[in-house]
């Protein structure tokens, strides 16, 4: 028996019944305001019978928003006669995040990809973070949790997975990425990661887990939303949980498969000031080059500050606003993955 706290979040919604609810988990908040209140979280449950059940999380971090409107479609557009199995869907999984239009909470500050596994008395993103971790988790077998750059990153649409040591479920997880066909598919070989995200949860709980990068820079594009949008049908469809479906075909152009390893992939400001790339989004770099000149536009006399690459590889992410600080992450690379 186990001796783990019940969490004090609940849905108010039956989240093991066959057909298709929506409701909102109720997150306990007592404030100046209101003393017995609670904030509601979206969840929907779309089941029908036996097979793969499937937890899909969007806003995780709040300012993510690609991720948040195909979930809201996919609400909105399937029945329980297209499932075999359950969906349950947390479009907005950091709502006061997400309702703030920030990458964090508001309430606590809590980024909810850095608080698993979460705490039953913590504050509100700990609370949901255990919810999400040791309530829901544990009742399905696949995770996906869209992401993009949010307000300060921009990505090539990606999806991502940290690779399971075991060839055969290496192999499902590799044929689950390029379903989901977004241009770049790329992954970490590397079985350690931040313990605290939402993909670490999900390992410890033994559930399969795919990510993704969708664009961002704080807003929507109709190309990211349709690389959203089709490639969760194709995914879903992949693993066996729709039918009855026009599926939408793969790309003409395959996912290219890479890996993002260690710090050396990264380039951070080596000073604050404002940022101007030298490079875009899909150049390929050589170790040494140029990435960045930082500019002190408060003594403009000064010759700016310049950033460089530690290590060749293709940029597949750089920074949006112009005005940075030292430590801000301009550039992420990754380099191609032999499988």
């Amino acid at each position: 028996m186990s001796d783990r706290k019940p969490s004090r979040l609940s849905a108010d919604i039956d989240l093991e019944a066959d057909g298709k609810r929506t409701g909102f988990v109720r997150i306990p908040h007592s404030v100046h305001r209101s003393a017995y209140g609670w904030l509601p979280l979206p969840i929907a449950c779309i089941s029908n019978g036996e097979g793969p059940r499937v937890l899909l999380m969007a806003g995780n971090h709040g300012d993510e928003w690609e991720g948040q409107l195909a979930l809201g479609k996919l609400i909105r557009t399937l029945e329980p006669k297209n499932v075999r199995g359950k969906l349950t869907i947390l479009p907005s999984s950091n709502f006061p995040a997400a309702m703030a239009g920030m990458r964090t909470s508001p309430i606590d500050d809590g980024n909810l990809n850095r608080s698993f596994p979460g705490n039953p008395d913590g504050t509100v993103t700990q609370q949901i973070a255990y919810f999400i971790e040791h309530s829901l988790m544990p009742k399905c077998q696949f995770h996906f949790d869209l992401h993009s750059g949010g307000s300060s990153l921009i990505y090539i649409p990606s999806s991502l997975c940290r690779l399971d040591p075991d060839p055969a479920r290496r192999q499902a997880q590799i044929a689950r990425m390029r379903a989901f066909g977004a241009p770049i598919g790329y992954v970490s070989t590397s079985p350690q990661g931040d313990e605290r995200t939402a993909t670490s949860a999900a390992m410890r709980q033994g559930v399969e887990h795919m990510g993704t990068e969708l664009a961002g820079a704080g807003a929507v594009t109709p190309a990211a939303l349709k690389i959203a949008e089709e490639g969760l049908l194709r995914v879903l469809a992949h693993i066996g949980v729709l039918h009855g479906l026009e599926i939408p075909p793969p790309p003409k152009t395959p996912t290219r498969l890479m890996r993002v390893e260690g710090p050396d992939y990264y380039v951070y400001a080596p000073d604050g000031g404002v940022f101007e790339p030298l490079v875009e989004l899909g150049d390929d770099v050589v170790a040494g080059q140029p990435a960045a000149r930082v500019h002190q536009h408060d003594t403009p006399w000064r010759e700016p500050v310049v950033a460089r690459f530690a290590r060749a590889g293709t940029v597949i992410c750089k920074r949006q606003p112009g005005r940075t600080e030292r430590g801000d992450c301009l550039f992420h690379l990754a380099t191609d993955y032999v499988e």
